[in-house]
């Protein structure tokens, strides 16, 4: 940061920390004990599709990484499309193996980076339901390496149960590095896995 830059207020951006996915295991203790809210075993990564063989491939090679223990009873990647034109790819285990969940978002996303592809990279999320059937997303911002929550509220439209978020950020400050700025709480209506 110059001497300009802090004389006008302006802040550097906080740079992606991947490994801050690591920690959503421990949050989901915290989740599970203070609210019960348990993993579902699905998470998902968003990207803006980029045009080209290189991201084609990459692209590719990303599936196909997520897709090796297929042999052994895995179950593939899904990709798909949402209604803004952004690429998803959804990844499921068993609400046990959440370890192995974070480890593919993690693997796609240092996979996208490593070959150029980290501006194109939106967010991660892990989904979490409760006895009661209400969802709830561990949402991480790629570009500014934080979490938020997201709970959409039960019966489909788009409303967000916005108490229950606000519980949750208050849960989890110690278990994750969260988005302290409100407005960036995006939804993320119609994501694969949270409608599942």
């Amino acid at each position: 940061m110059g001497f300009l830059d802090a004389l006008l207020g302006r802040s550097k951006p906080v740079k992606p920390d991947l490994d801050q996915l690591f920690g959503i295991p421990s949050a989901a203790l915290t989740l599970e004990a203070a609210a019960g809210f348990r993993p579902t075993g699905l998470g998902s990564v968003c990207f803006a599709a980029v045009e080209g063989g290189a991201f084609e491939e990459v692209k590719q090679q990303v599936r196909a990484l997520l897709d090796a223990d297929t042999g052994r009873g895995g179950v593939p990647v899904e990709a798909s499309r949402d209604d803004y034109g952004y690429s998803w790819l959804l990844a499921r285990h068993t609400p046990e193996e959440l370890p192995d969940l974070v480890n593919d978002l993690h693997a796609v996303n240092s996979e996208l980076e490593a070959h150029g592809f980290g501006p194109q990279l939106l967010c991660s999320l892990v989904v979490f339901r409760d006895a009661e059937g209400r969802s709830l997303a561990l949402v991480y911002l790629y570009k500014r390496g934080t979490f938020y929550p997201f709970a959409p509220m039960p019966g489909g439209g788009e409303k967000r149960n916005s108490p229950l978020e606000l519980q949750v950020k208050a849960m989890l400050g110690n278990d994750l590095r969260l988005e302290s700025d409100l407005s960036r709480w995006f939804p993320v209506w119609g994501a694969p896995g949270l409608a599942d």
